[in-house]
């Protein structure tokens, strides 16, 4: 697993989402990266992370699955044109379609390993197949449609005044 993750690619501009943007002061700022053909993000939940004492929050696991999802669809679509992350056009992706299984309950404590899956990648479209595993065990599967990023969202960023960034 390489330490480069794909986040740390992303213009500034667009490095503000709760889930996964370096910007973000407030957000769980994650982290994913290639392993072969896969990609993996560790994530540490923090004890407020909680649903019931001991377990991890659904929405929190939602949320990584989510921004796991499309940081691995815009990595598989720079790595498809042979091109480095943090090459311009930036290829940015949001979210169209989030489904998420609970096969058991997530325990709090240790890290979790987030992995995704390409399943499809056709044209502006890419599917990521994505498991959240605790101690080797898959607790959570989900499946991420991503877009591109509509360039008139990208614009919206633009205007943004640095104060509210």
């Amino acid at each position: 697993m390489q330490n480069d993750s794909f986040q740390d690619h992303y213009p500034d501009e667009l490095s503000y989402c709760y889930g996964c943007g370096r910007h973000n002061e407030h957000g769980l700022q994650l982290k994913s990266s290639w392993d072969g053909d896969e990609t993996v993000a560790l994530f540490q939940p923090k004890p407020y992370h909680i649903a019931v004492p001991g377990y991890v929050y659904g929405g929190l696991l939602a949320s990584l699955i989510d921004c796991h999802g499309t940081g691995t669809a815009s990595a598989a679509a720079y790595r498809n044109e042979g091109r480095a992350m943090d090459t311009a056009p930036p290829l940015r992706f949001v979210t169209a379609s989030l489904q998420v299984d609970y096969l058991r309950p997530t325990p709090l404590g240790g890290p979790l390993e987030i992995r995704g899956k390409i399943s499809e990648l056709k044209g502006r479209k890419v599917v990521v197949n994505v498991t959240v595993s605790a101690d080797g065990e898959v607790c959570v599967q989900g499946k991420v449609i991503a877009v591109q990023m509509p360039e008139h969202m990208a614009a919206k960023m633009d205007a943004i005044e640095p104060e509210s960034k």
